[in-house]
């Protein structure tokens, strides 16, 4: 039966459940990998861990220093469908960018079932805030803040590209973000609901229309670079395909970049390599210490 454009709920279940197309041990020893890769990241790089941009128990980020006052900062949204996942598993898509004098703050933030969908925006949005009225004391530019985020992360990256910036807190710019670049990212959050990946969220219909970037106007004319992977499903080539169809304009650039071959997960290795297409393409659009 048609759950969703013609597409039922089992196939929605195999386009997004992602872990069980990867394979739950395959999936299991790539978490330890880059636990171990990140922990060891952490410890060469002296990153400054768990600092609280808010009173919550999950509203902390970590912090690589570019070394850079007037460098740019690129602020890391994990994924994990909103429901699990850690900055810490992800210190490692850092490496290559602090080689190039970026900053990177890698976010945490409170998961469903503990709040709804609607709250997690306003979280990231506070997480961003604080970043750029700490810039200075940091050690990066808070003229030159990008979001990037990966799966649910992309999602909120793209909710971060629809903030009024000035309506959500009147002593901050509307151009607050200078680029965003959605890896992978969820822009319509309806086919979620008919799948078991809901189970956190426990999203309405009408609560996942409401938290889809899909359907919201861009308040930002920042440009954007719209990834994710060749070897990824058909639901998430279209769900990239719609939102730079939906936002890219004139006044607005968009990239679309598919990486060669990649799934999901392994395209976050791209971001680590100096040599990679898709490292090259990010730093075209945040530039570097010589920017």
């Amino acid at each position: 039966m048609s759950v969703y454009q013609g597409m039922s709920a089992e196939t929605l279940e195999a386009e997004y459940n992602l872990t069980a197309r990867r394979g739950a041990e395959d999936f299991a020893a790539l978490v330890e990998r880059w636990l171990a890769r990140s922990a060891r990241h952490r410890e060469r790089s002296g990153a400054r861990v768990d600092l609280a941009y808010g009173p919550g128990e999950r509203d902390r980020l970590d912090l690589f220093a570019g070394n850079d006052a007037d460098g740019p900062l690129l602020v890391y949204i994990h994924g994990g469908y909103w429901q699990r996942g850690d900055k810490g598993m992800y210190s490692f898509v850092s490496e290559a960018y602090l080689r190039h004098g970026v900053s990177v703050a890698l976010l945490n933030y409170t998961l469903t079932p503990t709040v709804r969908m609607g709250e997690i925006p306003p979280q990231i949005r506070r997480a961003v805030r604080w970043l750029w009225s700490n810039a200075a004391e940091l050690g990066y530019s808070r003229e030159r803040l990008h979001v990037m985020g990966h799966s649910a992360g992309g999602h909120l990256t793209a909710m971060m590209m629809a903030t009024d910036w000035p309506t959500f807190d009147a002593a901050l710019p509307a151009d607050l973000i200078k680029g965003g670049i959605p890896v992978s990212g969820v822009f319509d959050l309806e086919p979620i609901v008919h799948t078991t990946l809901n189970t956190g969220p426990r999203m309405t219909i009408e609560e996942a229309k409401a938290e889809s970037p899909l359907f919201m106007p861009m308040a930002s004319d920042a440009p954007q670079l719209v990834v994710d992977g060749g070897g990824e499903t058909e639901e998430f080539h279209r769900q990239s395909d719609a939102y730079v169809e939906r936002v890219a304009s004139d006044a607005r650039s968009v990239e679309r970049y598919v990486v060669p071959d990649d799934d999901h997960f392994d395209e976050l290795h791209r971001l680590a390599e100096e040599d990679s297409e898709l490292f090259a393409r990010s730093m075209r659009l945040i530039g570097g210490a010589s920017a």
